[in-house]
């Protein structure tokens, strides 16, 4: 039994020996294996690891992540200790190389785990992580509407490495909001960004706000701290080595992002893109690009809507109201779609439609479903406005008619009138003050400028939140019916409690013998074309009555009871072509300032009186022909702004002309002077006799010298800043001292029919430095604008506009040798009809023009380039820099543009080509000219354009636009 056992014993230790022997083997035989699987392992542990480092910042590491790093890093410490023993293996005996094998296997299998174990701790951080982008619900663009055009503006934007910050600015309701979703959800900005984020900004922001915004955005969580730096410091360390877009919508204020997040526009491939309805912001932003967004066109609006209300559209009954109910809207995206939906629940019931109709027409008084959110965001902007003072200028402009052409001059008349103006001593300043209140309501969208000079608007929406708020005024109770066809004057429950009565525009015959209106401050009544008389007592109660407006009707006299308006300060009568009488009693006007009364059969000497007028309006009709002693003008010696309008009455005015001239050199408080000169001698007269000409330096004329019917003269007649002075020299004959003195107190200056110059240095280029715009028609004895031989100084350097047209023998814009700084700031240069024009940008010249943003070339039969390569051999690709807008018109022998590819035109946006039918190729490629958005022309000529390549060819094709 006990040998048995034994030899059992044995049997297995030899077993287990040979066992162990085999295993060993095996060991050797896998060392070299072993070694090469270990380094595999180690290395895809490293990058699991760098992975982690890298994909997740330390401030999201757990403890267990950062244990398990700290427990790679000694893991791979014992790797390389293996690695440097299996190096020098070679003199190791072989139970030892038995053990490093074994070591290398068991190292192994403990890398493997460990590598397995932090992928999934990775995996469940990454889970934790922020998506790159975060889809919204938005309305989805149609292509090709406008607004998706803005959109893909913006991506243009995007694209460009010179942007860094883009802003999206237009007035509330224009759909900002959604376009910056679009953006947010568009496909290209997911594959051009690492991570986008959307912030929504409040009126009631803060620093910390924005910040909780984004921490919750990249889900980072800053618990304990509370200092704005520190936590700006967590957000910058996650993004930093991201490429990321930053949506910031509904910006009130000026944000600084450095603050907030950290970030800075060094940071590579990172943008910014921000919507406002404040311009000012956008410039406090340092934005590098503007997308100004506008209401909808009707054709864009139509589909909108019809897209909004579905099916029921078709019906014809349906859709001849839903045209009214569209136009209610005024191209507002906001109203369109709270319009639509309300109005798609009324489903195929017209009398629903129509009543629908009816009531928003009259939504400014009648609570309609869906309309609150519309007029709170719209009320947020008139309460956002800084002071009364501008709350009230606002709330005036509701007085006339929606969407009308109110005459920015005439509007801040009334504003000094109601006495909105504050801190004003005189006209002057008066009107400068006007205008800077009148900028803030344009900034803010709540007045727009009108396609008409000089004037704004007021968009009907608007004007209806303005009426709803005045409505609802203890103080400014308003009686508004312009454009009404009425014919009879309101019932006396309407207007015995108004301070401002507006019935402008209508077909009203008659006036009430008497009017109960202690309150009324503003009366107007133009353009009631029927009213023929206004009974004597009319204005008896108006007592406090400032503005009276009564021009283009058609009264022949005015009441005696004219003489109550005791605190009157605004008079128009202007183009009441029958009026002929006034009552003596108008001396007791001792507030007005301001009389039109232009185109009226009236006599200045009836308002002889009146010596403390401000500003007077009146046209050469208005002199006493036959009275050449007594003063007419220089009585009024408090006048600070004249105007006298010669029109057609060029014998008239030849005949009194001198008197009146003396006359006005008299007035020694006058800040503008609105003139025409027969001939230089008066002006002249002018010049040497009135004391404002040399002292005062807030003095401002627009002069005409002698007569003209040039159409062009409009461009100069509407400029819209107020302080320049113009003067139009037409018909001249050659160059005369003063012209020089007025030219060097000129800002836009017109050369009108002169017979005497070859260009404009004749006049001494050096006496033009304040000049800003100029125009030249029908010079036929110009050769060319500036000749370099004349001076040795920069020449016209703040020139901003150049226009010239009807120049038959001009061959150049500029000879001889070109003085850095001139035409530093020619912005735009419109060329037409010059039929012996050849250069345009003569030797030297385009280098200088790096501010030109619109050139516009019409019927210059001998142009073959745009840019002369003989000219401009050593071109650079950077020239015209800021040029925006090309247009070419009916140049037959035009070749080409530029002589190849080679410039970049960097701001390119929009080509206008039309009988330019020699034009056979374009100086683009595929990548330069990266903002054009439109290539304008006629089918046949695009059709026979040649192309370079087929990429250049397909990527124009998506801008062309058939003319």
């Amino acid at each position: 039994m006990a040998a048995e056992t034994f030899a059992a014993a044995a049997g297995i230790e030899v077993y287990k020996d040979g066992k162990s022997i085999i295993k060993t083997i095996a060991y050797l035989k896998d060392l070299k294996r072993n070694y090469k699987k270990l380094m595999q392992e180690a290395g895809e542990l490293r990058a699991t690891k760098d992975a982690i480092c890298t994909e997740i910042s330390r401030f999201r590491l757990t403890q267990d992540m950062k244990v398990w790093i700290a427990k790679t890093g000694m893991i791979e410490e014992e790797v390389t200790v293996l690695g440097t023993k299996f190096e020098k293996k070679q003199r190791w005996r072989l139970d030892c190389l038995v053990n490093l094998s074994r070591d290398m296997a068991e190292k192994c299998n403990q890398v493997r785990n460990h590598r397995e174990e932090g992928e999934l701790q990775k995996a469940t951080l990454v889970m934790e992580l922020p998506e790159p982008v975060r889809k919204m619900y938005t309305l989805e663009l149609q292509q090709k509407s406008y607004l998706h055009g803005r959109v893909l503006s913006v991506l243009r934007f995007l694209d460009d490495e010179k942007v860094r910050r883009i802003a999206i600015c237009g007035m509330v309701g224009t759909a900002k909001t959604t376009i910056m979703k679009n953006l947010n959800n568009h496909e290209k900005v997911a594959k051009m960004f690492d991570m986008v984020i959307w912030i929504s900004v409040s009126k009631e922001w803060s620093e910390r706000k924005l910040q909780d915004a984004i921490l919750q955005r990249l889900k980072l969580d800053v618990q304990g701290i509370t200092d704005v730096e520190e936590v700006a410091s967590r957000i910058y360390e996650e993004l930093k080595e991201k490429k990321y877009l930053i949506l910031l919508d509904e910006v009130w204020d000026m944000i600084d992002l450095n603050k907030i997040m950290g970030i800075n526009d060094n940071q590579k491939d990172s943008k910014v893109v921000l919507a406002s309805r404040y311009d000012d912001v956008c410039y406090d932003m340092e934005v590098d690009e503007i997308v100004d967004v506008k209401p909808l066109s009707l054709t864009d609006a139509w589909k909108m809507f019809k897209e909004k209300v579905g099916h029921l559209i078709s019906n014809p009954l349906i859709e001849r109201i839903a045209w009214y109910v569209l136009q209610e809207c005024h191209g507002l995206p906001l109203l369109i779609d709270k319009v639509a939906t309300t109005f798609r629940k009324k489903k195929d019931n017209v009398p629903r439609w129509e009543d629908g109709l009816r009531r928003l027409q009259r939504w400014d008084s009648i609570k309609i479903e869906g309309m609150d959110e519309v007029l709170e965001r719209l009320e947020i902007c008139y309460e956002d406005l800084k002071d009364g003072e501008q709350k009230v200028c606002f709330l005036y402009g509701a007085l006339y008619p929606e969407e009308s052409e109110i005459c920015v001059d005439y509007l801040l008349e009334c504003w000094r009138a109601e006495g909105f103006i504050n801190h004003a001593n005189n006209f002057k300043q008066a009107r400068n003050r006007g205008h800077t209140v009148l900028n803030e309501l344009i900034k803010v969208s709540l007045l727009e400028r009108s396609n008409k000079s000089k004037c704004v608007k007021m968009n009907k929406v608007l004007r209806k939140m303005a009426l709803r708020i005045s409505s609802q005024s203890a103080n400014s109770k308003i009686l508004v019916k312009p454009h009404e066809e009425l014919e009879d004057f309101p019932r006396k429950e309407e207007w015995e409690l108004a301070n401002r009565i507006s019935l402008m525009d209508n077909r009203v015959s008659t006036l009430p013998e008497t009017v109960d209106c202690h309150n009324l401050l503003t009366l107007l009544l133009q353009r009631n074309k029927y009213l023929t008389s206004i009974p004597e007592l009319f204005f008896t109660s108006m007592c406090r009555l400032q503005v009276l407006d009564l021009h283009g009707t058609t009264i022949s006299a005015l009441p005696l009871s004219l003489s109550n308006l005791i605190s009157l300060k605004a008079l128009y009568l202007n183009s009441c072509l029958d009026l002929i009488e006034i009552p003596a009693s108008v001396e007791a006007l001792k507030h007005l300032e301001v009389l039109d009364i232009r185109k009226t059969k009236l006599n200045l000497l009836q308002f002889g009186s009146l010596i403390w007028l401000k500003c007077l309006r009146i046209s050469v009709c208005n002199f006493e022909m036959g009275n050449h002693t007594e003063a007419q003008v220089s009585r009024f010696d408090t006048l600070e702004e004249l105007s006298i309008d010669v029109g057609s009455s060029k014998e008239g005015w030849d005949k009194i002309v001198e008197m009146v001239v003396q006359e006005v050199a008299m007035l020694k408080k006058l800040t503008s002077l609105q003139f025409c000169f027969p001939n230089v001698n008066h002006l002249d007269l002018f010049v040497k006799h009135s004391p404002v000409w040399e002292k005062d330096s807030y003095f401002t004329f627009q002069f005409s010298v002698g007569f003209h019917d040039s159409a062009c003269a409009q461009i100069l007649e509407s400029i819209d800043n107020p302080t320049y002075n113009i003067l139009k020299l037409v018909n001249g004959q050659g160059v005369d001292p003063v012209i020089g003195k007025v030219l060097m107190k000129t800002n836009a200056f017109g050369l009108i029919g002169d017979k005497g110059v070859s260009s404009l240095s004749a006049f001494g280029i050096e006496k033009m430095n304040k000049m800003f715009n100029c125009l030249i028609d029908r010079c036929h004895e110009i050769k060319t604008i500036v000749d370099g031989h004349t001076t040795s100084e920069a020449a016209l350097k703040w020139l901003e506009k150049l226009y010239i047209e009807n120049v038959p023998k001009l061959e150049s814009i500029w000879e001889g040798p070109v003085h850095a700084g001139s035409l530093a700031q020619l912005a735009s240069i419109t060329l037409c009809k010059c039929p012996e024009l050849k250069k345009i940008f003569s030797h030297g010249v385009i280098q200088l023009l790096l501010q030109l943003k619109h050139l516009r070339v019409e019927e210059c039969s001998q142009i073959e380039e745009i840019i002369m390569e003989s000219e401009n051999a050593q071109l650079v690709p950077q020239a015209l820099p800021k040029l925006k807008t090309l247009i070419l018109l009916d140049l037959p022998r035009l070749t080409r543009i530029w002589a190849n590819d080679s410039l970049e035109w960097p701001s390119l946006q929009g080509i206008e080509i039309s009988m330019c039918d020699m034009l056979k190729s374009l100086p683009f490629n595929q990548i330069n000219a990266t903002k054009l958005q439109s290539i304008k022309g006629q089918p046949s000529w695009w059709r026979d354009l040649v192309w370079e390549d087929d990429a250049t060819k397909q990527r124009l094709q998506s801008l062309y636009i058939c003319d």
